[in-house]
Parts: C-alpha cells; sequence; structure tokens
C-alpha cells in the first residue's frame, strides 16, 4: 500500500482542502485517514457514514480514595501543579482532593501515599471511527474537549487505516497529517511512502517549511513541495522553489488562488466536485505528480 501523508509546517495553508480533493481524485482506490485529531475536519466535506466506533484512553489522572486516605497530606507535599487542595473543615476534619483538570498524570503523588489510598486509572479522552464516504472509507477521531493529543491516538488511527485499506484491497492510503513538527506529526509521518508539504507564500510559511524539511529528512520520509496561493506572493514563491532545489526536494505543483476554494467549502464539496476552476486543474495535476512519485517508491521497494 502506498501511503501518502499531506502535511503542513504551519495551519491554515489549505492542507485539508488538498487532501479532500485528493480523496476525489483517488476515489475507489484509496483509504482515507484523518490525523489531524486535534482539529479534524475532514467529515465536514466528505460526511462520513460512522459504521464502526470505540473510545480512545490515554494518559491517567489521579484519584484520592477518601475512605482510605488518612489526611496525611504527601500528596499535596508532592504535587508540583497545584492540583491537590487541601479543604479544612474545622474540628479536625479536613479533606484532601485533586482536580482533574490540574491533574498533568505524572503518578507522583501516587507514589508518595503511604498508605496506598490513590488510584490512577487510564483516561478516555475521545473516540475514533471508521467510517464510508462517497469517495470510500475515512478512519478519523474526534477528542474530548480539552483533552491532549498524543502520537499515540494519530498511530491508531493509521494502523486501523491501513487495515481497513488491505481488507478491501486498495492500493492507497491518503493520510490528513497534522501540522507543525511535534508528536502527532511524527507519527503521521513514520514510514509513509511519501510526504506532501503544503505551504504557502508568506515569511511564516517559507519560515516552517523549513522545519518540516529538517523533520522529513530526518524521519528519512520522502518528501514533494507543494505551494498553495503561489500567486499572492510569486517573489517569496520563488525562494520557496529555491528552498526545494537546494533541498533535493521535488515540487509537486503550485495551486492558484481561486474563490472557488472558498465556494466548494460553501456548498460542502471538494475543490475538484465542486467544477471546473484553476484551482481545481491545479490539484489535480499536484495528485498527478505525488501519485506517479509514490508508485515509483513503491516499484523500488
Amino acid at each position: 500500500m502506498r501511503e501518502i501523508v499531506v502535511i503542513s509546517g504551519k495551519g491554515g495553508t489549505g492542507k485539508t482542502s488538498v487532501t479532500a480533493s485528493f480523496a476525489t481524485l483517488a476515489a475507489g482506490t484509496a483509504v482515507l485517514a484523518d490525523c489531524d485529531v486535534d482539529a479534524a475536519d475532514l467529515y465536514l466535506i466528505l460526511k462520513p457514514d460512522v459504521k464502526r466506533r470505540a473510545d480512545f484512553a490515554s494518559g491517567h489522572k489521579a484519584q484520592i480514595r477518601q475512605a482510605d486516605c488518612i489526611k496525611c497530606g504527601a500528596c499535596l507535599a508532592w504535587c508540583r501543579f497545584g492540583a491537590v487542595t487541601h479543604d479544612h473543615r474545622g474540628a479536625g476534619e479536613s479533606t484532601f482532593t485533586i482536580d482533574p483538570t490540574s491533574c498533568e498524570g505524572c503518578g507522583v503523588c501516587v507514589r508518595a501515599c503511604p498508605v496506598q489510598a490513590i488510584d490512577f486509572p487510564e483516561q478516555v479522552c475521545g473516540e475514533w471511527f471508521i467510517s464510508e464516504t462517497r469517495y470510500g472509507p475515512l478512519v478519523h477521531a474526534q477528542l474530548h474537549v480539552a483533552a491532549e493529543n498524543s502520537g499515540k491516538l494519530v498511530t491508531l488511527v493509521r494502523t486501523e487505516a491501513r487495515k481497513t485499506g488491505e481488507e478491501k484491497g486498495l492500493p492507497y492510503l491518503v493520510v490528513d497529517g497534522a501540522p507543525g513538527i511535534g508528536c502527532p506529526v511524527i507519527a503521521s509521518l513514520t514510514a509513509a511512502s511519501v510526504a506532501l508539504i503544503v505551504t504557502e507564500p508568506t515569511v511564516s510559511g517559507e519560515h516552517d517549511l523549513r522545519r518540516i524539511v529538517e523533520l522529513t529528512r530526518r524521519l528519512r520520509t520522502p518528501a514533494m513541495v507543494c505551494i498553495n496561493k503561489w500567486d499572492i506572493n510569486p517573489s517569496v514563491s520563488d525562494a520557496i522553489r529555491g528552498l526545494a532545489t537546494s533541498e533535493g526536494l521535488p515540487m509537486a505543483g503550485t495551486i492558484a488562488y481561486d474563490p472557488a476554494v472558498t465556494a466548494a467549502q460553501r456548498a460542502e464539496k471538494t475543490v475538484v466536485e465542486y467544477g471546473e476552476s484553476a484551482a481545481a486543474r491545479d490539484i489535480s495535476a499536484v495528485w498527478a505528480q505525488v501519485k506517479a512519485f509514490a508508485d515509483a517508491a513503491r516499484a523500488v521497494v
């Protein structure tokens, strides 16, 4: 299976719009995975029909068993996050409690408690889904409010997507990766066939492109570069092309600024299914380049 991961050094470059259009262009041949689990929004356009759902558990929170607590205060003394509170009730009565929002799950209080009166259960912090869309299966996830993301959920989504694709005999896995260079991005990129880095012709876009290029190099992930809205600043686009050349990265293509992209979003369609437009033609050309690159990499393997 050829795994194509669409990433960006920063948010707002149009990465998800490109991925959604890739879903249209690869219809019937690809399984889709939304690994941008902090802001999973492929479903807004693809409108998935959920077929399977399961809880996602990650991290731990400390909980004091009041019946066993001897009120020694060790948990309060050792906590460095201000999560433990001491409620004085007078006449020698007091209660120690742990605020789950402030608890960082480090487990120090659990080890410090002399009577093992603190539980440390794993937390359910979201759900993951296997769905069907008009362009094929989609594996995605949703974190609960204020839940923290990690590479664990991204890895789960990718693993389930690969299983789904293999079961259905699909040759491609198209992944909407997270922006930035953190743990979710690393989990999105590891062992991918090719990473398409979507950037924009701005100072921050060029700066963050350099960071994500360095990450793909360290992970030894083959990468290509795509400049979205290249024509809003041609001089910076030229600088980005020069950067790609100096780094030995092939250009997958450029996408012109086009109001049709926003119109397609309002119509809840991908850019290439919305109708004929400059952006649709450009994205189709980018897909052809990325697909050929992934196929060539698979042939070498």
